[in-house]
C-alpha cells in the first residue's frame, strides 16, 4: 500500500506540475485575477452592480440591504457561473489556437502583445472611449434565482466589448499557453477576480456601497492602473522578456514537488 500510495503521489505531483506550474501560469494567473478586479471596478460594470443584484435575486433595489444573505449569495453565485461559462470558453478557444498555431506562436504573440499595449492605452482613455461601449440586450430574463445564470451568460456576451481590453489581455496570455486546458484555467482566474467582488457585494451590500463610493471617486486612477498593467504585459510579450521569465519559472517548477 505504501509503494502504491507513493506512486500515486508522484503521478499527482507530475500532473500538477504539467497542468499548473508549466508554461506561464505561475506568472499569468495573478495577472488574470487582477485583470478581473480591474474589470469589476471599471465605470461600465461597478455602477450596474446594484441593478444586477436586484435582477438575480428578485429583490427590489431598496430592499437589497435587508435581503437574506443566503438568497443574495445564491443569486450572485448563479450569475457568476453564467458569465464564467462564456469567458472560460473564450480562454479554451484561444489556448487551442495557440496550440494549433504553435509554428507561428512567437510572431502572433508579439502582434497580440502590441494589441494589448493599444488596448491598455484605450483603457486609460488615451485613445478615446470606443472600448467602453457595450452591446446590451434589451430583453432581460425573469427576475430571481431561475434567471440568474441566463443573465450571467448575457452579461458575458453583451459586456465583452466593454471589458474587452482586460479580457483581451488575458486571452492573449491564454494563446501564449498553447493549451485549451491552461487557457480555460487562466480565464477561471479572471472570473474569480471579476466574480468574487460581486459575491462580496451580495452578502455585505450595505458595506459594499461605501467601498463603491470610494472607487467611484478614484475611477481615473483605477483605469490608469489597469491600463498600465496591460501595457506592461504587452511590452513583456513584444520584447520576448515574458518568454525568458517563463524559462526561469520552468527551471524552478521542474524541481518543485507539492506536498500532496
Amino acid at each position: 500500500m505504501t509503494t502504491l500510495h507513493t506512486a500515486e503521489t508522484l503521478i499527482a505531483a507530475e500532473t500538477f506540475n504539467q497542468t499548473v506550474l508549466s508554461g506561464a501560469l505561475l506568472l499569468a494567473l495573478p495577472i488574470a485575477v487582477l485583470a478581473g478586479l480591474v474589470s469589476f471596478f471599471s465605470p461600465c460594470v461597478l455602477p450596474l452592480v446594484p441593478g444586477y443584484l436586484s435582477y438575480v435575486t428578485g429583490v427590489s433595489g431598496s430592499d437589497l440591504a435587508e435581503a437574506r444573505k443566503g438568497r443574495m449569495a445564491a443569486g450572485a453565485s448563479l450569475f457568476i457561473l453564467g458569465f464564467t461559462a462564456v469567458f472560460v470558453s473564450y480562454g479554451a478557444l484561444f489556448g487551442n489556437f495557440g496550440f494549433t498555431l504553435e509554428e507561428y506562436r512567437e510572431t502572433i504573440t508579439k502582434v497580440l502583445g502590441a494589441l494589448t499595449i493599444v488596448m491598455g492605452l484605450a483603457f486609460m482613455g488615451v485613445l478615446g472611449g470606443f472600448t467602453q461601449r457595450e452591446f446590451r440586450f434589451h430583453r432581460r430574463p425573469a427576475m430571481g434565482l431561475a434567471g440568474a445564470p441566463l443573465l450571467g451568460v448575457l452579461f458575458g456576451i453583451g459586456w465583452t466589448p466593454c471589458i474587452g481590453p482586460t479580457l483581451a489581455a488575458v486571452n492573449t496570455l491564454a494563446f501564449n499557453e498553447a493549451s485549451a486546458a491552461r487557457g480555460a484555467l487562466l480565464t477561471v482566474a479572471y472570473c474569480l477576480g471579476l466574480g468574487v467582488p460581486f459575491l462580496l457585494a451580495a452578502v455585505a451590500f450595505r458595506r459594499a456601497l461605501g467601498a463603491f463610493s470610494w472607487v467611484k471617486l478614484h475611477y481615473v486612477w483605477v483605469m490608469r492602473a489597469g491600463g498600465l498593467m496591460m501595457i506592461a504585459v504587452g511590452l513583456l510579450l513584444v520584447t520576448g522578456v515574458w518568454d525568458r521569465l517563463i524559462g526561469g519559472l520552468q527551471v524552478w517548477s521542474s524541481t518543485f514537488t507539492p506536498g500532496i
